[in-house]
């Protein structure tokens, strides 16, 4: 195991601190950089690289970067070396202290992720979905939450933070109950935050309302808007837009973040998108 020193846990701060200060994040909803996942972008890393990507999103305004582990997810393969990517983000001044890895990954090859993730000093490690299917039997869901739990022990013992986003499975019920509820009493809370997906409105989950249900228990949010209005798209899911075009009550969201823990926030969009989203949240006064 490599705990993080406390010279690097104060190296992070001060970049986040610095961050905040040269892009105005301090206007920003919360006070917290806006930040970008890189997922909707991956094409533009295998035909252009991390470094043009960064520049990309640093011109679009944003100010924080949230990437996904290149060991469990093929479109990022080339983020493998983290001394590269650590001076490509310095570089750009997009600190990164979250990334999205594979439940397989952790299964099979846990510290190597983490030993990337130090490097970088990515100190969030999420899991998309815990992946146990649409329609989980209530044993599933439990023994999905104890792998769980035993994986975010061995994050939790190398200094960082094991969190989980929300998906099919998460989303799903399960005798009668919504498996993200069953899994937020599930999953130890000393060793778990949840990252909130916000277009998941489309199928239930409100934001605002898990985050004053559950305080202190989220680390991070997804932003999408969605308009529950209109006709549904692809797989009948709801129809995408910018921030502040949407369905979603975003004054009662933030308000509710602060009780929820949330600590950071990226645009997971398409670019077009992400731009307009970006405006709208540097728009928003607390």
């Amino acid at each position: 195991m490599h705990p993080l020193s406390r010279r690097d846990m104060l190296k992070l701060t001060t970049g986040v601190m610095v961050a905040s200060m040269t892009t105005g994040a301090h206007t920003n909803p919360l006070g917290l950089p806006i930040g970008s996942q890189t997922w909707p972008h991956r094409q533009m890393i295998k035909d252009g690289g991390l470094a043009a990507l960064l520049g990309t999103l640093q011109s679009a305004g944003v100010e924080a970067i949230e990437l996904c582990s290149p060991f469990g997810y093929d479109d990022f393969k080339a983020l493998a070396d983290p001394k590269a990517v650590k001076q490509a983000l310095a570089d750009h001044r997009l600190p990164c202290v979250s990334a999205h890895f594979s439940l397989r990954e952790l299964r099979e090859s846990q510290q190597k992720s983490l030993d990337w993730a130090r490097e970088i000093g990515i100190t969030q490690i999420i899991v998309a979905s815990l992946g146990g299917g649409s329609a989980p039997s209530m044993d599933a869901v439990a023994r999905a939450a104890e792998e769980y739990n035993r994986i975010a022990a061995v994050t939790a013992a190398s200094g960082a933070q094991q969190g989980l986003h929300n998906e099919g499975f998460e989303v799903s019920m399960v005798e009668g109950r919504r498996t993200y509820d069953v899994l937020l009493e599930l999953l130890d809370p000393a060793l778990v935050k949840f990252q909130f997906q916000m277009s998941t409105i489309g199928q239930g989950l409100v934001a605002a309302d898990y985050f004053t249900k559950y305080p202190g228990r989220f680390c991070s949010i997804h932003i999408q808007d969605v308009d529950l209005a209109a006709a549904p798209g692809p797989g009948g899911r709801p129809v995408q837009t910018a921030v502040g075009r949407g369905s979603i009550d975003w004054t009662r969201t933030f308000t509710a973040a602060r009780t929820g823990g949330v600590k950071n926030y990226f645009v997971e969009q398409s670019l077009e998108l992400t731009k307009a989203s970006i405006a709208a949240l540097k728009s928003m006064n607390e």
